[in-house]
């Protein structure tokens, strides 16, 4: 069983990015990424703790929008009118979930299509599901990025991706695709779910279920990629009993430290990626 290290990619990914963006900066160019936070929770405040400390070692200006609880939809989309005219704002982002009085769809496709590093506009999505250039979910795109790094085989393989959101279950299925890897997509209402995970060659596990995929489910020799993140007692772990799956698999992401820090990293690169596109 190899241990897929995302700590260590994402990392030699950044520093990449580091070196492709210091002679502008050196030029006095700024690449800014804007983060809009709503609210006080405590998941949404790591997360973008980490975003800010990666554009830091990237070299990317960060601009952070820390709003209240209450604010208006009118307030949100007038920073993003705002953003969207700047010319050193190269991304920006909206964290989820915000609270329920705001209508996340309506927010979200205010930012300019040019500048959704995030990549859940249906513009970027259309683009994805076209084959064309785009900016790519993060998280979704991140997991490829550790596959193609290990050199994990996909065309022809097997891939079962177990949950259908919009920000990864769905952008999965297609980036899987793209590889000519054969895709089935499971979720909450698929039946004998275990029968059709057993056979998958790739296993990708993104529903949000602490520990659901057991041992029994898992083919000897799968690659198993757990994108889950909980909080169990206290302490963090995936969709994937790990313990008891880890030595059945060839390859598996650890909880925390597999696709984690790709998400992060792959946002950089989006943002990088939309300031050469100047």
């Amino acid at each position: 069983m190899i241990l897929i290290d995302g700590k260590k990619v994402a990392a030699e990914l950044k520093s990449d990015l580091k070196k492709e963006l210091e002679p502008f900066i050196a030029a006095g160019k700024t690449c800014g990424l804007a983060v809009i936070i709503v609210g006080e929770d405590p998941a949404s405040k790591v997360y973008v703790r980490n975003k800010i400390n990666s554009c830091r070692e990237v070299g990317i200006k960060s601009f952070s929008y820390e709003l209240p609880e209450d604010v208006s939809e009118k307030e949100i989309i007038d920073i993003i009118d705002k953003l969207n005219d700047d010319k050193d704002i190269y991304g920006i982002l909206v964290q989820l979930p915000l609270p329920k009085h705001l209508d996340e769809r309506k927010i979200l496709s205010k930012i300019d299509p040019k500048k959704d590093v995030d990549g859940f506009s249906p513009y970027q999505t259309g683009k994805l599901l076209l084959g064309e250039k785009c900016f790519p979910s993060c998280t979704p795109s991140g997991v490829m990025q550790l596959l193609k790094y290990y050199s994990v085989p996909l065309s022809g393989k097997n891939a079962v991706v177990i949950g259908r959101s919009n920000t990864v279950g769905k952008p999965m299925a297609i980036m899987l695709l793209k590889e000519n890897a054969t895709v089935t997509v499971t979720h909450s209402k698929t039946q004998n779910i275990g029968e059709i995970t057993s056979k998958a060659d790739v296993l990708v596990v993104a529903m949000g279920k602490p520990r659901f995929v057991k041992a029994d489910m898992v083919k000897d020799g799968a690659v198993v990629i757990d994108v889950g993140i909980n909080r169990v007692d206290g302490k963090l772990c995936g969709d994937v009993d790990f313990e008891n799956v880890k030595d059945k698999c060839s390859y598996i992401t650890p909880v925390p430290g597999g696709v984690g820090p790709m998400t992060v990293a792959m946002l950089m690169k989006n943002t990088v990626d939309a300031f050469f596109m100047e």
